[in-house]
């Protein structure tokens, strides 16, 4: 169970990857070879698709794969580093929980439906809340972590 916990956004993610593939393999397939396509495979896939990029994004942060906080982070050494990594991670927090704000009034208020399925686009957008709730957890987590190893004189590995 911890390993599916450790890369749960992964794992979802694959899932929602594979259904956008399949969709779309079928219907260029029935474009292409049956003259017909299933008007509404490509809303599910677009769907699919979103939720994708949303959950790599939460677990690129989580796994410290952004390249543009580690390029920052990496310029320093020492506690230097270890400083600037908490107040990348503390502005990272901010940002997403501002982003959450408004990404969850935007989807909780939402009445729009998909003109194929007539499904809610809170199921599409909920993915940005539930990727930036992953976010501001993940922040808060590293900035315990980086206090602890400054508290405790360790430097941060590059």
């Amino acid at each position: 169970m911890k390993k599916f916990l450790d890369k749960f956004e992964l794992y979802l993610g694959s899932v929602f990857l594979s259904v956008t593939f399949i969709f779309v393999v079928i219907n260029v397939f029935t474009r292409y070879f049956l003259k017909f396509t299933y008007y509404w495979a490509e809303e599910i896939a677009v769907s699919c698709f979103v939720w994708v990029i949303f959950l790599g994004f939460a677990y690129a942060y989580r796994s410290d794969e952004l390249i543009g906080i580690s390029a920052i982070v990496n310029l320093f050494h020492g506690k230097v580093r270890s400083v600037i990594r908490i107040i990348t991670d503390l502005l990272v927090f901010i940002t997403s929980a501002v982003m959450l704000y408004f990404s969850y009034n935007y989807t909780a208020n939402m009445t729009k439906i998909t003109s194929a399925l007539e499904a809610p686009y809170q199921l599409i957008y909920a993915s940005i809340v539930i990727s930036f709730l992953l976010v501001c957890i993940y922040s808060i987590m590293r900035i315990v972590v980086s206090v602890k190893k400054l508290k405790n004189h360790e430097e941060d590995e590059l």
